[in-house]
Order: structure tokens, then sequence, then C-alpha cells
């Protein structure tokens, strides 16, 4: 590999020359590379921001050991399990406390468009939190009142009056199952894939908003353990304590239970992976009908180098030049449009979308070996042409 590169370095750069030889084609496998690589971007970004929306609130639970239903497909689609197992939880050598979360979807009013959207409520024991988040810990007491919300300010929707508002230290007020709810507090989490925004309250507020929930049955189970306790031990144990109605997991365990749901098991996962793949199909198919048509173009002059003795090795090289400066002419301003496309979906659509270095690299280099690919492909009729016959 470093000998092509030194050899690359040494020659007459034929590959860029032949490149620069008719401009329009250029700038059309440039513009099919970048639309490649685009496409690549977006897909991979969007599968990231899927990731990471739909699994920041259980990354973000405080808790050693997470109780869950055995029904309960991911964090959206909880099922109830029996509040007792958080009592005989708290039975068991190791464990501090047990807590209850409950989780649930309601059709929440916009107060400024008095549209109405899907918000995710979140349920907790105000004098337990239940999440790392700062924000939210330090206005729990604030949900203990009736009716009481905490609102995720960076909600999908446009929130700007309202937002203000409760910043100035106003009130709002809004309804919810045909109760009226005033905004307390403030945070900024993010929405998701699955809802528009969250709300945070009391258990005794959820079940104000969810009449129909029984008190007795909890989504979800959080665990804390003293500081001294073996947290595998303690979990063997809980698993032999508890019936099988419940699942028993280290918090990293649950957030990766969560994202093997969306990996494997959901479509949504399946679908950036093939928009990927067809974007890596159709950079190929691109660059190959311009390496091939530029084979064909040349193919005489091709010919005459090979009857001056020049060996396959050497015109094979020309044409991996080209893959691979076409690579890094369409790779660059690829980069430049996600990079604003990011910007403007995290804006529009509320999403944790961003563009980490270990992305760039990533698609730079299916770049490479798509271009790569190509040049291959694009050399076999070069490799099998004869000299005698071309003249």
């Amino acid at each position: 590999m470093f000998n092509f590169f030194k050899t690359l370095q040494q020659r007459t750069p034929l590959g860029l020359l032949q490149l620069q030889h008719d401009p329009w084609r250029l700038l059309t496998a440039i513009a099919g590379i970048t639309f490649a690589d685009v496409l690549i971007f977006m897909q991979l970004g969007f599968a990231d921001a899927l990731y990471t929306s739909n699994t920041q609130y259980p990354r973000a639970l405080q808790a050693d050991i997470v109780l869950l239903s055995t029904q309960a497909k991911n964090f959206n689609l909880l099922r109830s399990f029996p509040r007792r197992r958080l009592y005989q939880a708290q039975d068991v050598p190791g464990v501090v406390s047990a807590d209850a979360l409950y989780i649930g979807t309601v059709q929440w009013r916009n107060p400024e468009t008095r549209k109405k959207t899907a918000m995710m409520v979140v349920g907790q024991n105000p004098d337990q939190p239940a999440f790392a988040l700062p924000e939210v810990n330090r206005q729990l007491a604030a949900t203990r009142l009736p009716n009481h919300v905490l609102f995720d300010q960076v909600s999908r929707g446009d929130y700007s009056a309202m937002i203000e508002r409760v910043n100035q230290g106003g009130v709002a007020t809004t309804d919810i199952a045909d109760r009226t709810v005033t905004v307390a507090g403030l945070f900024k989490v993010g929405a998701s894939f699955a809802y528009d925004g969250a709300l945070i309250t009391s258990d005794q507020n959820f079940l104000r908003f969810f009449p129909k929930s029984h008190p007795g049955a909890v989504n979800l189970g959080l665990v804390r353990l003293a500081p001294e306790a073996n947290a595998a031990q303690v979990k063997n144990a809980l698993k032999q304590r508890l019936p099988d109605d419940v699942q028993v997991l280290t918090g990293q365990e649950y957030v990766d239970f969560e994202l093997n749901e969306i990996q494997k098991n959901s479509p949504i996962g399946f679908v950036f992976g093939v928009g990927t793949a067809m974007g890596l199909i159709v950079g190929v198919v691109i660059v190959y009908q311009v390496l091939s048509t530029d084979v064909n173009s040349h193919l005489a002059e091709y010919a005459t180098f090979k009857a001056m003795g020049y060996r396959n090795r050497y015109l094979l090289g020309v044409i991996f030049e080209e893959a691979l400066l076409l690579s890094l002419f369409g790779f660059v301003p690829g980069l430049l449009i996600s990079l604003g496309a990011y910007a403007v979906t995290a804006s529009a659509a509320a999403l944790a979308i961003s563009m980490p270095l270990e992305r760039v690299l990533q698609v730079f280099v299916l770049t490479l070996l798509m271009c790569s690919a190509s040049g291959g492909i694009a050399t076999r009729r070069l490799q099998a042409a004869d000299p005698a016959d071309i003249f």
C-alpha cells in the first residue's frame, strides 16, 4: 500500500490529468459521490439520533438495578408489574431502596397554538430523584402540588412564549385529560422518534392524569444499593427472590436492552441500515460508470502504454488514482452539506443529531472503499485489453 502511494508521488499524475480532461464528467462524478456521502451521513445520523433520543431517559436513571416486566418491549412500551415486587426487593440484603416509576403518554395541548401533541409523562417519588438531571431534581418539590408538572423546553413545537413566561416567574396552564395543568418548571432533554417531548411530575399527579391506572401496578422499579454491596451478587439474589414476571437488570444492562430492541427488533433500525447500503451502492455505480467510460475512451492510449512495455500494475495505478481523487473530491462537499443538514434537522425536529469525528472517519473510509471497489471493477476490461486487437 505504501509503495503504491510512493509510486503515485514519483510519476506524472495521469489520473488527475485525465479527470481534468473532461470537466463535466468530473463534476458529474463529484456530484454522485457527494450525493452518496450525504445519504450515508444522514442515514447514520438519523440512526444515531434514534438510539440516543430513545435511550436518553434510560441512560439518566439513578438506579443500580432496574426492575421491569418480562413483557416490556422498550421505554415507550413498558408493561406494568405488581408494586409488591418492590417491597420484596427491599428484603434482599444490600438493597437500600426500591422506588416506582410510572410512564405514560398523554395528548398535551400546546398553550400557544392549542394544537394537541403526544407527550410522555413520567411520574416519580418527588422525595427520591429518579434521574441524574440536576434541573429536574432542583424543582421536584413543585410537583407535589396537584396537577403541577415540569416541562421539557426543547420539546418539538413552538413553546417560546410559554417558556419565556415561566422563566420570568409567570404561570402557564394547559389541559391534560380534562384537567387544568400548571407548568411549574422547565428542563432540557429533548424529543425522540416516539414522542414530541416529556413532562415530569409526582407519582400522585401521574395517577390523577391516568385515572384508569392502578397505584399497585408500576412500570419500572429503581433499586439502589448500599455502597459496599456487590451489584452482581445482589442482582442474582433478586432474581432468586422475585417471581418470573419481572426482569432484573443492572443500569447498563437496561440501556443495552433498549438499544438491542431498537437495533434488532425495530423496523426503523433496519430501514436506516438499508438506506446506508443504498448510498454505498449508488456511489459504486456512479463512480464505476465514470471510470468505465474513461477506460473505454482512452483504451487506445492504455494499449499504447502496454505496447511500450508498461505493466498492468502501472495502468491499474492510474485508474485507482482517479478513484482515490474522486473519493476526496466528493467527500469534502458531502461532509459540508451533511453538517448543514444536521443543523437544520436538529433545529426543526428537536433531535439530538451531531457529527462526531468517528462518523467522519467511518464515512471517509467507506467512500475510499466505495471508489476503490468501483475502480477494481472498471479495470477488468483494461487488464484483458490486447494491444494487437485494439490496433
